[in-house]
């Protein structure tokens, strides 16, 4: 099985290229070898390699920045995301492809269903929404991951800010009135494998999924267990959002159901705790 991945410089490109390798015949680019802002630099990397599967794992995933950069967000997010999924239904490739929680406004009570409504409140939303759109309107074969609070052992994300900040800052102020699942880019990309490696699951019929981890948290909670975990005593103050106020507005509620996920595939990711441990000796 001949695999092109994208993106594989990124954080769940990084944990992809090393996953995938055992699973077939991998080819994993990074912006200089496949740039999703040129569309030709895309239809030449897809043409040359005729993959039977594309995994798209490069994005645009500057939250606050696409507030002010959203040509380049919706390029790369959007516009390339649908050629990607044109070239692939030329194929007949099976595209797997990445989004984000950030596609609902948070307003919901409890975790949302691949049902709900989509209403981004801010760019980096609205753009991986006008992706996921267009992979659905290609046609292709396709898998696409709705994912939440992504992060890694390397790289830049909450996890390394907050070890970071806890070396050089007296007390932490992390938002505690927004819900969510932190995910590891290694659990991500675990899962994918196991859907790659079974040709039952492989086959599965074409749609959109929630994948995150199990159980349910504030980033003020993700900040205390991290810390905990670290023998950290580092004092972490719990405050709202409106004190601690963003270029991009964030959803209070980013809780996926994985509900679909499960029942489609026949397993679910770890709990956040569990994955956090996972992910924590691979700290340099």
């Amino acid at each position: 099985m001949k695999i092109l991945l994208t993106g594989k410089n990124g954080q769940v490109g990084s944990a992809l290229e090393r996953a995938l390798a055992p699973v077939g015949e991998l080819m994993a680019f990074d912006r200089s070898g496949l740039d999703l802002r040129d569309p030709k630099s895309i239809e030449a990397g897809i043409r040359n390699a005729k993959p039977a599967v594309i995994v798209n794992a490069a994005a645009y995933t500057g939250v606050d920045r696409a507030e002010t950069e959203r040509e380049t967000a919706f390029a790369v997010n959007a516009t390339a995301v649908g050629i990607l999924a044109q070239e692939a239904g030329k194929l007949g490739a099976l595209l797997i492809h990445f989004s984000t929680d950030y596609v609902f406004d948070g307003e919901k009570a409890g975790a949302y269903t691949e049902e709900d409504a989509p209403n981004p409140i801010n760019l980096y939303g609205a753009s991986k929404l006008a992706g996921e759109r267009a992979v659905a309107a290609s046609g292709c074969r396709h898998l696409v991951f709705r994912t939440s609070w992504v992060y890694a052992a390397e790289g830049r994300n909450f996890l390394r800010a907050i070890l970071e900040a806890s070396q050089t800052k007296p007390e932490l102020r992390v938002v505690d009135d927004q819900h969510g699942a932190p995910t590891s880019a290694n659990a991500i990309a675990l899962a994918i494998v196991r859907i790659l490696k079974e040709e039952n699951l492989r086959e599965k019929a074409s749609g959109l999924y929630h994948l995150s981890a199990a159980g349910e948290t504030t980033w003020y909670g993700f900040a205390k267990e991290l810390l905990s975990r670290r023998g950290l005593d580092v004092p972490v103050v719990p405050v709202s959002s409106a004190e601690y106020a963003t270029p991009a507005k964030r959803p209070k509620m980013s809780l996926l159901d994985n509900s679909k996920f499960v029942h489609t595939f026949g397993f679910s990711l770890p709990h956040w705790r569990e994955q956090l441990a996972a992910v924590l000796p691979l700290i340099h």
